[in-house]
């Protein structure tokens, strides 16, 4: 699996307003056509998957660059204007209530796709979301959805995190263009103006004891791990007590430890216990078998990769997934420095798109202006 960016919006209140909305579904759907017309829907997927041609997009079609309406009102954009088009896109999910629908959507395409690959597109869907909800643990909740497939069975994810103490979103993207694995290192840029070093990436390689360790907990009898739920620990955060997963040493009851504020973990319930037992039962082949049993969540996975450090030694990755500053690199080379290439190459498409379009001169005009503005 290649997941092909991240990128980092403020969160803004409201809606985009229905004249504006209205507009932005005539322009993206021409711009949309003469990409797909002149390249195929393969190459309008991959510039989907990628977070600087998608920004780009946003920006020519009339929304404001750095809101996190530019993730929703965009994708909304998209689907009322590719969806019954005859152009070989279809676009299922969105905000809200409506992603819960992806898969309902999914399943009902117009497209003549076999069973195999309309259920390999519902998996994908649901691993997307849950990998970034679960094995990214990042501070972001996703709220935002979209699954955008061709006739083909290829496909592109949109979605969105919200941080609600830091007020921001995080937008994700994946490209099912070589497909290599869903939970190890599925990024090939990531986007963000701030870096949280308290990220779990259990995504990364340097993570992978940590994945083997926890399947192998999962498969052997689950009865043992009950006895590192069961353990008092004091936090450097706090001095108040609370169970969590360090219980190490069989002839005490309880171990008094301090560990930095990232270990802390909530006890675990019976409902996880619960999904631990299911998982024992489906006994998984590997990590992302594991992941991917319904009802095994981001608090177990969690779990068993504190686990998997504290009491076995692995190594576990704190680190921010991130390769690139929002939107083409970082400001004074911070974290990196900017990508020319890329730059220069995504302004050259979304100019030829927009020139290309059947839209009037007018539009076209302030298309480029506001591309313009947006690389300034």
């Amino acid at each position: 699996m290649l997941k092909t960016g991240i990128a980092n919006l403020p969160l803004h209140n409201g809606q985009a307003p229905r004249w504006l909305f209205s507009r932005m579904i005539k322009l993206t759907q021409s711009v949309s056509e003469a990409v797909i017309n002149e390249f195929g829907s393969d190459v309008f997927l991959s510039r989907l998957g990628d977070p600087f041609w998608f920004q780009s997009l946003a920006c020519v079609v009339g929304y404001d660059w750095h809101s996190s309406g530019t993730t929703t009102v965009t994708c909304g954009a998209l689907k009322q204007a590719l969806n019954n088009q005859n152009l070989g896109i279809q676009i299922a999910g969105g905000k809200g209530k409506i992603s819960k629908k992806a898969l309902e959507e999914i399943e009902n395409t117009d497209f003549d796709l076999s069973t195999t690959k309309i259920e390999k597109l519902k998996y994908s869907s649901r691993m997307s979301a849950k990998v970034d909800n679960s094995l990214v643990q990042d501070s972001y909740q996703l709220y935002h959805h979209s699954f955008i497939f061709d006739e083909k069975g290829k496909w592109v994810v949109i979605q969105q995190g919200m941080n609600s103490e830091t007020k921001y979103a995080r937008r994700y993207h994946w490209l099912s263009d070589n497909i290599v694995d869903f939970v190890e290192e599925p990024h090939s840029a990531i986007c963000c103006d701030s870096m949280n070093n308290e990220t779990l990436d259990l995504t990364s390689k340097n993570s992978n004891e940590i994945k083997k360790i926890s399947v192998d907990l999962v498969n052997d009898d689950i009865s043992h791990l009950k006895k590192y739920f069961n353990v008092r620990i004091k936090t450097k955060k706090s001095n108040s007590v609370q169970k969590t997963i360090s219980d190490f040493n069989e002839n005490q009851k309880t171990k008094i430890m301090t560990m930095v504020p990232r270990h802390t973990i909530i006890e675990m319930g019976k409902r996880n216990m619960e999904m631990l037992q299911k998982a024992h039962e489906f006994q998984p082949q590997n990590y992302e078998e594991l992941v991917a049993i319904k009802g095994i969540g981001a608090k177990t996975i969690r779990s068993l990769a504190l686990i998997s450090e504290l009491i076995y030694g692995a190594e576990i990755q704190w680190k921010d997934p991130v390769k690139y500053s929002f939107a083409h690199g970082g400001k004074d080379r911070i974290p990196f420095e900017i990508d020319g290439k890329h730059y220069d190459e995504t302004i050259e498409i979304m100019r030829n798109a927009v020139n290309d379009a059947k839209i009037g001169d007018k539009d076209r005009l302030n298309a480029i202006r506001r591309l313009s503005i947006f690389y300034s």
